[in-house]
């Protein structure tokens, strides 16, 4: 996506309109599914409820300048993004997706072939997790391009995950690794050439550019009830120990030795003279998931787990105790976690 401040080339958003851009964003979307009674078109959208589940409603934001720059990322990967951060919230619940709400405020120099990659990098991913979009809104922005989403999910009303379920004596679990979303937005911010980049860097801005929630894993892992808590790794890993901590009244010991970190991370710290480990923690964007399972359902855990996740890495990486604070040990060693490297205010 080029800067703002960049030549005019093509049609901007002022060019063609509201209606124009509704035209162009409902060429984009296929019919719904039947769960949706009514779609887009009308004042709002109308789902059948699903018999015997809870609806699960999660809401974010994108806002340029805070969480990307055009002058960085693809429109395609922030349209991706947009929804991406929100159905990892439902995959941490153990929901499974129904529909989404997509609202715009647009720069009216915002070129119109952006507008559209945007749509095709929301609607690609609505259509691959079952997040069919429905409705939504379009308004010009004086500033900032801003990106708004709301997700609505569904989940068996005694099977839903939460963050305060945590007891002493529960194992934490990791779905894949960390650290590689904040190392690729560090390239970025530095202004890395991405032809010139290894493999291992390039994953960690596509990792930061393009997340993959975890619906399939959390939505299995709650069907068999297998875990007592669970988080996504908005705000990195350091953040998630501490919330569930703090919702279920436990203290949370992290093993730095097991922690998977992206090896794009490990060798990016190890440039700098970094601590790879705090980094990976302090680290926000990866969007894996944080569960805490009691030993007894150690086997269910993994077996639910590792089938949803076909060959995603679930790594036993600390545990819950009664004492309360977030620790990391290595070396024999209980060090506190860093705080988080990202705060709105």
């Amino acid at each position: 996506m080029r800067p703002p401040h960049t030549a005019k080339r093509g049609l901007l958003i002022a060019d063609v309109g509201e209606q124009g851009l509704l035209v162009r964003l409902r060429a984009r979307i296929k019919p719904p599914p039947p769960s949706v009674i009514i779609g887009i078109g009308d004042d709002a959208a109308a789902l059948m409820p699903a018999r015997g589940a809870l609806e699960i409603l999660t809401t974010d934001s994108l806002v340029e300048g805070v969480h990307f720059r055009r002058e960085w990322t693809a429109a395609q990967a922030i349209g991706h993004k947009a929804l991406a951060v929100n159905l990892s919230d439902l995959a941490a619940m153990g929901a499974t997706p129904r529909a989404a709400l997509l609202s715009l405020a647009l720069p009216s120099n915002l070129p119109v072939e952006d507008f559209d990659a945007l749509i095709d990098g929301f609607v690609t991913l609505a259509e691959r997790t079952g997040a069919p979009l429905v409705g939504g809104n379009l308004t010009r922005s004086p500033g900032p391009l801003v990106v708004d989403v709301t997700v609505i999910g569904e989940a068996a009303a005694r099977k839903i995950l939460r963050r305060s379920g945590a007891r002493p004596g529960d194992e934490l679990y990791l779905t894949g690794d960390v650290g590689g979303a904040a190392a690729g937005l560090e390239l970025l911010a530095r202004g890395a050439h991405r032809e010139s980049l290894d493999a291992a860097a390039k994953a960690c801005i596509e990792r930061h550019e393009r997340p993959a929630p975890r619906l399939k894993v959390g939505a299995a892992v709650a069907r068999a009830r297998a875990a007592s808590a669970a988080m996504d790794l908005s705000d990195g890993l350091a953040d998630a120990a501490t919330q569930i901590g703090s919702a279920s009244g436990v203290g949370i010991v992290l093993e730095a030795a097991s922690i998977p970190i992206s090896p794009g991370a490990v060798a990016q710290a190890a440039a700098q003279g970094r601590d790879s480990v705090q980094a990976a923690l302090a680290g926000g964007e990866d969007y894996e998931l944080l569960f805490t399972v009691r030993p007894r359902r150690r086997s269910a855990f993994l077996n639910a787990a590792r089938r949803a996740g076909r060959g995603l890495a679930i790594t036993c990486i600390g545990r819950v105790t009664a004492e309360p604070g977030v620790w990391v040990r290595r070396e024999g060693r209980q060090e506190a976690v860093p705080p988080p490297s990202f705060g709105h205010f």
